[in-house]
């Protein structure tokens, strides 16, 4: 047997629970290729239960290869923290390639790491802009796709925004929505029926609500009037509410209690990716200003109302199943009417949104790093 040739080492950053969402299809792709060597890097941005042994177990991800615990902290604390941790590991042994995914905190101390280091960057989910620098991640985005040699698009306008901000096009690469492909391989394993009957509830009967952006849940004007339209809505269709810690709090904090102690609105703890897609996979309508959510809804066909001034995923409303609705909550109950009498917009799938995106970019970096 002839020489063997070096393995390409890849290390593959993650830091907040939708990057491993993004990151595990990629992860088991790359796997596949004997030539390269992965390596998963948890930056420890959110570290609390829900990214415990049983969330690995859940997305079917070997855990990570190696820790770093930035923690909370300030933007650019957690930033500085994680650029240290990245640079030392990145000196010790050198990665031929570091892959990002999405817009955190994590994604920029990569991106800033490996230019200085002069080390080549992906970026999957590039080109993604709401046009609002008040949000952190928009700058986030900016930033990581000046600095990325391979961007990996989920959507037309993705393409058309780096185009706009004059990136050569050799580096842009359209393969669509990897959530999607998570997506696709969980929904069939999430059991709704169970989890319908664990809440008590009965399938395109119910809203479910999920809010934890600060300006949503941090201005007591907005958190007062998102509460009467949620009471509202809970008066035709029960209500399912897993509560953010943050949502919690406010909610005690400005006293707001008196709306969601109801028989119609089900306040729950935080719960998992699993059983967010079952619940949603079900749902009537869905109340929400997640970004991830706005995507899943669109690709189950159900319709969802973002309680958002803007989105970095306008391709949701455009082609999707959502609605931008900012804090307007009389085009809110508007919407909701619409939904239940059966006006609302059907919406189509976007390209490319099939679950073989991970494929599709594996497919490329053998192209690139292996000329194959």
């Amino acid at each position: 047997a002839g020489k063997k040739s070096a393995k390409i080492n890849i290390a593959c950053i993650a830091g907040a629970r939708p990057n491993f969402i993004k990151i595990a299809p990629l992860i088991n792709e790359l796997t596949k290729v004997n030539q390269f060597d992965v390596t998963l890097i948890h930056t420890g941005q959110h570290y609390d239960s829900t990214m415990s042994d049983i969330f690995f177990k859940e997305l079917n991800i070997k855990k990570p290869d190696v820790n770093i615990i930035s923690g909370s902290g300030s933007h650019a604390e957690q930033t500085g923290m994680i650029m240290t941790g990245l640079e030392k590991i990145f000196t010790a042994k050198r990665p031929g390639l570091v892959i990002v995914v999405g817009d955190v905190n994590s994604t920029l101390s990569a991106a800033m790491v490996t230019s200085k280091m002069v080390i080549p960057l992906a970026h999957v989910e590039a080109g993604l802009r709401s046009y609002d620098k008040k949000m952190p991640e928009e700058v986030n985005r900016i930033v990581t796709d000046r600095l990325s040699d391979y961007l990996f698009t989920p959507s037309a306008d993705a393409n058309k925004n780096l185009a706009k901000e004059g990136i050569d096009k050799r580096k842009i690469f359209f393969t669509g929505n990897i959530m999607i492909d998570t997506l696709k391989k969980f929904i069939k394993g999430s059991k709704p029926r169970d989890i319908l009957k664990k809440y008590g509830l009965k399938k395109n009967e119910f809203c479910l609500v999920t809010m934890h952006r600060p300006s949503n849940v941090d201005n007591i004007e907005v958190l007062g009037r998102l509460a009467r339209a949620i009471r509202e809505i809970s008066n035709s269709v029960k209500v399912i509410f897993p509560v953010h810690p943050r949502t919690s709090q406010k909610i005690k904090e400005f006293k707001l209690e008196k709306y969601f102690s109801t028989p119609g609105i089900l306040l729950t703890e935080p719960i998992g990716y699993i059983e967010t897609i079952a619940l949603t996979s079900t749902a009537k309508l869905v109340v929400t200003d997640s970004g991830g959510l706005q995507e899943e809804s669109t690709y189950l066909k159900v319709p969802c109302l973002t309680m958002r001034e803007n989105t970095e995923r306008p391709v949701t409303e455009t082609e999707g199943t959502n609605t931008i609705i900012g804090t307007d909550t009389g085009l809110l109950l508007r919407k909701f009417r619409e939904i239940m009498t059966g006006k609302y917009k059907k919406g189509r799938l976007p390209k490319y949104w099939d679950g073989n995106t991970a494929k599709r970019i594996t497919k490329i970096l053998q192209r690139k790093l292996l000329q194959v």
